[in-house]
Parts: C-alpha cells; sequence; structure tokens
C-alpha cells in the first residue's frame, strides 16, 4: 500500500492486491476514506466511495487529485510496472 502524496493530512495511495482495476487513488484522513477513478483520456474523475466525508471533504480532494492528476497517473503506472504479477 504505498503513499504517493500527503497534502492537507489527506494520504494518497495505492492497494497492491487489486487485481487489474482501471486508475484509481484511494485518500484517506483520520476516519475518512474514499477512493476515486481516473479518466485519463477526459481528465475527469469519479467517485467510486467515499466514507465519513462531508461535501467540503469531497470538494477538498477532489481538488487535490485534479491539481496532480498527471502526477497521480504517472505513480499508477510505475506502480503496475513494479507489481508482481
Amino acid at each position: 500500500m504505498p503513499t504517493i502524496l500527503v497534502l492537507l493530512g489527506w494520504r494518497f495511495f495505492f492497494y497492491a492486491n487489486e487485481g487489474d482495476e482501471p486508475i484509481h487513488v484511494h485518500c484517506r484522513k483520520g476516519g475518512m476514506e474514499c477512493k476515486y477513478w481516473l479518466d485519463v483520456d477526459n481528465f475527469d474523475i469519479q467517485e467510486a466511495y467515499s466514507y465519513e466525508m462531508s461535501a467540503r471533504d469531497k470538494k477538498q480532494v477532489r481538488q487535490i487529485i485534479f491539481q496532480h492528476f498527471d502526477y497521480i497517473t504517472d505513480q499508477w503506472r510505475e506502480f503496475q510496472e513494479r507489481r508482481p504479477r
């Protein structure tokens, strides 16, 4: 479960055991957690789930993901290349 980014108390990370799912990132801060799918072709994201998060928390996470979109997708690809199959 490598951490790729920590901003404003949010930790952005991937799980190593999620098979061949499309590009996505998990985020956690305290008891809050969420997962967002990244649509590289359309520069868009979609919430997969969120727990214990307010609308403000979700907005903050979305802004961080968009600000670091290319970095997150690059880290995803590098992580997938290193992951044992």
